[in-house]
């Protein structure tokens, strides 16, 4: 092991907050160290988006700090220095031009996470930070008004240490939780990480059957389910993204693309809702709430297929209702309410009808668990909040130590939040120390 190095900032970990960390801090003239327990620097940005790597949404500062709820006031420092759009320029400086979609996510022109990840190793590679990869942080120790590190290959001495070990989500990524312990080790509290953004399993087989479909726009709601205990009670990390939520109201609604799965159900609205049944401790208290055709009021429904069935009384009601949804799906609603789908639509009477439209509005799945953190886009839970100055991203407990990214108790909405949180943090630390 080499003589002890001293250095005025050191980063632990090169994800996206950590580069930016690293980044502002060495351009602003501080001797700075980026460590990395990986060989590669961004590993879980290259994965990102399948591996599109979707950069922010096309919103302004408010916007974003509206879509994490009573977490976006923490948010305002960070985004004042740099927004949606600072992230874009920031970027396009760099060579790597970009797009909105039509969900409003921003992505690479090229659609490679690998440009990403490159353009912030290149601005990195054109300050003096050092980049240690495959150098993963063993241990830390209060030393004078800094720090020590150890590696497996030094000890490192530090003025200020910024931590951006990042969460537990995609732990194949090196995110195992490696930070949590580092906190409380200085008296912090952690809020209990648990996945968010994650697929939903449940044992219903005929949602396993129809694995594969992909349904454009559903609506979809957490709902109390009935095998519920009387007594359940709803934690205060779950209801803090509801306000005003009244008695019996979903935990969590949104609406946008859906994906059966073999083991049950993921795509971007149901990765939305998923936080109120991760954040619980008995996720078989839950519902998940389907409205197939959100834009048509459920007695509209019922009257279309009133008429369309008296149009054409030979047609088979699988036919009449698969002019509004696949037919896969069609079928399998068919089945679940015992209507044959060969009945010719002349018989098709008034409450097998209503039933059908019922099922296409309010299909209610139980929810057995979620995929864990093995395939959660991020963590929810981390660092409190209330223990971090928003303004410096320093630690109100402990001089010199400063958090940044998914470490922290933040968790936004798929589209690009996160990783604006991530940068905006990891820039606000870097400019900080």
């Amino acid at each position: 092991m080499s003589d002890d190095l001293h250095f005025e900032v050191l980063v632990a970990g090169a994800g996206a907050a950590g580069l930016l960390a690293a980044i502002r801090a060495a351009e602003r003239g501080r001797r700075t160290l980026l460590v990395e327990k990986n060989t590669k620097a961004g590993v879980k940005i290259l994965m990102s988006g399948g591996t599109r790597c979707n950069l922010t949404q096309n919103t302004d500062a408010r916007g974003i700090i509206a879509a994490y709820g009573d977490q976006g006031r923490f948010l305002h420092s960070a985004l004042a220095r740099l927004d949606p759009m600072g992230v874009v320029k920031l970027f396009h400086a760099e060579g790597v031009l970009t797009k909105v979609e039509e969900t409003n996510k921003i992505f690479p022109v090229s659609d490679s996470a690998v440009d990403v990840r490159d353009a912030l190793v290149r601005r990195l590679e054109r300050t003096t930070a050092e980049l240690a990869l495959g150098e993963p942080v063993q241990n830390i120790e209060r030393h004078q008004a800094g720090f020590v590190v150890m590696t497996p290959r030094r000890r490192v001495l530090c003025d200020r240490l910024i931590l951006t070990v990042g969460g537990k989500s995609y732990p194949g990524c090196g995110t195992r939780g490696d930070g949590y312990a580092w906190a409380e080790q200085f008296g912090h509290t952690l809020i209990p990480p648990r996945p968010a953004l994650v697929p939903l399993v449940t044992h219903e087989s005929w949602v396993h059957a129809l694995s594969g479909l992909t349904l454009p726009d559903v609506g979809v709601a957490t709902v109390v389910s009935s095998r519920a205990p009387p007594d359940l009670q709803i934690p205060p990390h779950v209801l803090r993204s509801v306000r005003g939520r009244k008695k019996n109201s979903p935990l969590s609604a949104d609406r946008g693309s859906l994906l059966f799965t073999h083991r049950g159900l993921s795509g971007p609205v149901v990765l939305n809702v998923s936080r109120a049944i991760s954040g619980h401790a008995l996720p078989s208290a839950f519902d998940i709430e389907l409205d197939l055709l959100p834009d048509l009021k459920l007695d509209a429904l019922d009257a279309e297929l009133q008429q369309a069935a008296a149009a054409d009384g030979k047609r088979t009601v699988a036919n009449l209702a698969a002019r509004y949804l696949p037919r896969r799906l069609i079928e399998a609603l068919l089945e679940r309410l015992q209507i044959p789908p060969e009945m010719k639509s002349a018989e098709f009477g008034k409450s097998p009808r209503r039933a059908l439209a019922e099922a296409i509005k309010q299909t209610r799945i139980p929810i057995a668990g979620t995929l864990g953190f093995a395939k959660a886009e991020v963590t929810a839970g981390g660092v409190s909040l209330d223990e971090v100055d928003s303004h410096t991203m320093q630690s109100k407990l402990v001089p010199n130590l400063y958090f940044a990214g998914e470490l922290l108790d933040l968790d936004g909405p798929i589209g690009g939040y996160n990783f604006q949180a991530a940068f905006a943090t990891g820039w606000l630390a870097g400019e900080s120390v």
